[in-house]
């Protein structure tokens, strides 16, 4: 650890419909220049803090997506946004895509808790992937998100934002997986139990890779490669690709992990990687090299992925806490990691939480 970033955020902004606070649920972190931006994992919305003289970022601002995106649900669904990326004028986000299953509550029934356990249950603004413009503003030094703005390095070209066909129940990556020999059959299972959870977002020129937490396949945690292109009628689909399929896979073994991040740096991508069950487990950081030089789709060995570091995670007393989620390229050599449901000790006052800056290249 070389470090910790205090994270300060507004608490007018920061309180979900259901009282949660923006800083118990941190899912993803993207710097663009001195402006961090993150999620929450039960809102519409994403945050942008900004790099303060002192070192902590700060400012905070909130901004709703439902402003930009034609989200499938008006009621304040939540998206579960569990990737971000930046590539031609573009903030690109993506939804978890995962089915969920109710929790036991203790002060119901046996009966009442087992019933639950057997519901699983869909929020529809959880298929989005979309992108939205950011453009950087000379005289605040705020990248500020857009609907609709001229495109600076494209005479008379507008950047608009845009989000890929689907509904309530499914999108067209979705409906493509279904069909698929090794993801098809955990399509209607929830993330929680293995099943599809993406949570990762990378995202290099017109590429997007595409993190899952699950399925893992006998210890192999997949990576999907998928190049959105907008339509005439302004919505986004997904382009065919030379394996005559709408998205690549690639196979990393990670001995069991499943994909918590992605991050690019140069030619490489960085992984966050840990648990795919609702289990404590060891949560660590890997290097995959020359990872945007790869054109087919890749089987990549263990022994072929850097295993840069482990990251801290809850354990014993504090089971189930400091969970990372997030990864940031902070410097050339360090990135910058953001953790749901912290630890107490990891908060600070009503509305501030640490996150941990490491070191990742020697």
């Amino acid at each position: 650890m070389e470090k910790k970033v205090i994270l300060q955020f507004d608490r007018e902004l920061s309180l979900s419909p259901g009282g949660k606070h923006v800083r118990d649920g941190l899912s993803t972190a993207f710097l663009t220049g001195k402006d961090l931006w993150l999620s929450c994992d039960e809102r519409t919305t994403i945050e942008r803090i900004t790099l303060q003289e002192d070192g902590s970022f700060g400012e905070h601002a909130s901004f709703e997506l439902g402003d930009y995106l034609d989200l499938p649900s008006k009621d304040k669904s939540e998206i579960d946004i569990e990737g971000m990326g930046m590539a031609n004028g573009y903030l690109w986000l993506i939804g978890s895509h995962s089915l969920k299953r109710k929790k036991p509550k203790r002060h119901q029934s046996v009966e009442k808790q087992i019933k639950r356990l057997a519901n699983v249950e869909n929020d529809p603004n959880r298929y989005v992937l979309a992108r939205v413009p950011v453009l950087l503003d000379e005289d605040t030094g705020h990248y500020n998100l857009y609907k609709e703005v001229e495109d600076p390095e494209k005479e008379e070209h507008k950047l608009r934002a845009a989000q890929l066909h689907g509904n309530k129940t499914s999108s067209i990556l979705t409906d493509a997986l279904l069909e698929d020999e090794h993801i098809g059959p955990f399509m209607n299972i929830p993330g929680k139990d293995n099943g599809f959870d993406i949570e990762g977002l990378a995202v290099h020129g017109n590429r997007l890779f595409i993190g899952l937490r699950g399925p893992v396949l006998r210890g192999w945690a997949i990576v999907l490669e998928v190049e959105p292109q907008e339509d005439k009628s302004g919505k986004l689909h997904l382009k065919t690709l030379e394996n005559n399929r709408s998205y690549k896979k690639h196979f990393l073994n990670l001995r069991g992990k499943g994909i918590r991040e992605l991050r690019v740096f140069g030619n490489d991508i960085y992984i966050l990687a840990g648990p795919t069950m609702d289990l404590d487990g060891v949560i660590a950081i890997y290097r995959w090299r020359d990872a945007m030089k790869q054109g087919g789709e890749q089987i990549v060995h263990n022994n072929e992925l850097d295993r840069v570091r482990e990251v801290p995670h809850g354990y014993g007393e504090e089971s189930g806490k400091d969970k990372a989620e997030g990864l940031a390229v902070y410097d050339e050599k360090h990135v910058l990691v953001v953790f749901d449901s912290p630890t107490d000790k990891r908060k600070i006052g009503e509305d501030a939480v640490q996150a941990d800056v490491v070191k990742v290249v020697e």
